[in-house]
């Protein structure tokens, strides 16, 4: 078990290509949050869950979290996740890839590296959801997430820039690693998002029949 690096989950996303909120749906007795909420408890001392709905995480039980900036992303998330963590190391996941493993999630945090965002491409993308990221990144996301807001309300018909966490990801000196090379045994289709009814369906089946 890990000591000195958090997991972070994320839940604030608005599922509105699902309808519901996704993390909430169950995969048999287990809703999805707790099915990702026991993984990372298998690997981290720390846990928390950075949602801005914290009624309705309250039954997890573990350490919940708001976005201190609103309405801008999963940057947020990682800013808020990163800020009240109590650890340099951090480890993030969104809590929609109910596919990941504790074998990928450990290959990520020992892979030999000393960058401060450590995540991969996999089936055709960068997970940028799922890595490592150090509180030093901090600056550079209120940095980005304050210039953002800037252009916004300076050209309120501009389009924001997005806050993305791609877009960290390439300002900084990370690491990505090519997990589907690096990785002996790695299963294609670990990092799935589930973002509509049909994925879920699809999700639901594949863990129900295991």
């Amino acid at each position: 078990m890990y000591r000195d690096i958090t997991g972070i989950i994320l839940a604030g996303g608005k599922s509105t290509r699902m309808g519901v909120d996704k993390s909430l749906l169950k995969i048999g007795n287990q809703t999805i949050i707790e099915r990702i909420t026991k993984l990372m408890l298998e690997l981290f001392s720390e846990v928390t869950i950075i949602t801005n709905n914290l009624e309705s995480y309250s039954f997890v039980n573990i350490p919940l979290h708001m976005d201190i900036y609103k309405n801008v992303g999963p940057i947020a998330g990682i800013h808020s996740g990163l800020v009240n963590s109590k650890t340099e190391k951090n480890f993030i996941i969104s809590c929609d890839i109910p596919l990941m493993t504790k074998e990928v999630i450990q290959f990520i945090i020992e892979y030999p590296t000393q960058k401060q965002i450590v995540v991969t491409k996999a089936d055709g993308f960068v997970q940028q959801l799922c890595g490592t990221y150090s509180k030093k990144v901090i600056p550079t996301i209120e940095k980005n997430i304050s210039e953002d807001i800037d252009i916004e309300n300076r050209h309120p018909d501009q389009k924001r820039r997005g806050c993305k966490v791609l877009r960290l990801v390439n300002q900084l000196d990370s690491e990505i690693i090519d997990i589907e090379n690096e990785l002996k045994n790695y299963v294609p289709g670990t990092f799935f998002n589930m973002n509509n009814p049909s994925e879920y369906e699809f999700i639901r089946q594949k863990l129900e029949g295991e």
